[in-house]
């Protein structure tokens, strides 16, 4: 009978378990981030990496631009061209009234979520005690 623990992937940072897939989270994040303001798209990716929930890491910065992107044309976002500095044009994103209608919705969701996730956490700690001897 093969040992489970041979199993497993000698590095975790790449298995989900080390949190690294939490895309979902990035939409209700931008939207935190613009609710303190507009931004351009380089400084609201470093924004985010500040975030304890990304670990520090920077997100890709194509990504950020996508969901922006997909953001403005849902109407939670807008942006336009700010050519008030030297140096080439950058786009300025700011929430619009329906992203923080949106960010509003979110709150609930991930509350909802944090509960989901302290019921999750005291099953697996349970069933761990129980087969751990």
């Amino acid at each position: 009978m093969p040992d489970r623990q041979t199993d497993l992937p000698l590095n975790l940072d790449d298995c989900p378990c080390a949190g690294g897939t939490l895309d979902k989270l990035i939409q209700p994040a931008i939207l935190s981030v613009l609710a303190e303001g507009p931004l351009h798209g380089y400084a609201l990716a470093e924004r985010l990496g500040q975030m304890p929930l990304l670990g520090g890491h920077k997100p890709d910065g194509s990504g950020v631009y996508r969901f922006l992107k997909t953001m403005e044309s849902k109407g939670l976002v807008t942006s336009s061209w700010d050519t008030s500095q030297s140096g080439p044009a950058k786009r300025a994103y700011q929430i619009t009234p329906a992203g923080e209608r949106c960010l509003r919705t979110w709150i609930k969701t991930l509350e909802d979520y944090r509960d989901g996730v302290n019921d999750l956490l005291r099953a697996a700690r349970k069933a761990i005690g129980r087969t751990s001897a």
